[in-house]
């Protein structure tokens, strides 16, 4: 038997797995508190990992933590981690161990553009926050992230592909996922900051790859004008 394509992408919708989309002004909106709801991708990595960059755009209200990115290997459930642990803080993990940026508490809610890169040569790592750099820190130097990995978003993995906390979990919106082998110059920050194409990606917005889990939804992006309170 012959499946047209109409059926095999319902068969795709109903298994809540999709191949590559090019999800420009899309966002994923994780409407409550959930020890379920996430967004696992797929990436084509075939080596370990010395160099990443991820970048990527959020919008919330939350206040307590939760998990944003979170890359687990079967030998270590935070081998990359980007945590939102408090208003004015956020944790980055690179194999358990964690460096914490602190930042500037907002006087309302927005959306957010992050990137986070880390290098095993030096072991430092970068972060940037809507196009402005923060002070480097220091983590495992000489380490290697495995590539066999579980990738989710909207979650804290304490296991391999799962051991979500409901008090860990996103609330709110995220968009312009990105990740890369290598790390990025601050003025390629700002060109993904302005949805600029950059080349070689891992994991690319305009070509994703990903399946959701419960209830999280795809939904067409709201401008800053239309999010205000």
């Amino acid at each position: 038997m012959v499946l047209r394509p109409s059926f095999l992408l319902i068969l795709a919708c109903l298994s809540g797995s999709f191949g590559q989309q090019d999800l420009r002004n899309k966002a994923f909106v994780f409407p409550t508190s959930s020890a379920t709801a996430a967004v696992h991708l797929d990436v084509s990595n075939q080596q370990p990992l010395t160099k990443l960059t991820v970048c990527l755009r959020h919008y919330t209200l939350l206040s307590r933590s939760y998990g944003l990115f979170s890359y687990a290997t079967q030998s270590n459930n935070n081998d990359f981690l980007i945590l939102k642990k408090d208003v004015n803080e956020y944790s980055i993990y690179v194999g358990g161990s964690v460096a914490v940026f602190k930042v500037p508490e907002k006087a309302e809610p927005s959306w957010d553009h992050i990137c986070v890169s880390w290098d095993s040569t030096n072991g430092l790592v970068r972060f940037w926050l809507n196009g402005k750099p923060f002070p480097r820190r220091s983590l495992k130097k000489g380490y290697s992230i495995s590539q066999e990995a579980s990738i989710v978003l909207g979650q804290d993995q304490d296991s391999f592909g799962g051991g979500f906390k409901i008090g860990q979990s996103f609330v709110g919106e995220i968009s312009d996922v990105n990740m890369w082998s290598w790390v990025l110059r601050p003025s390629l920050v700002r060109l993904s900051k302005n949805n600029i194409d950059i080349s070689n990606p891992l994991i690319s917005w305009k070509s994703l790859s990903y399946t959701l889990k419960n209830e999280v939804f795809l939904e067409d992006f709201l401008s800053p004008q239309e999010k205000c309170i």
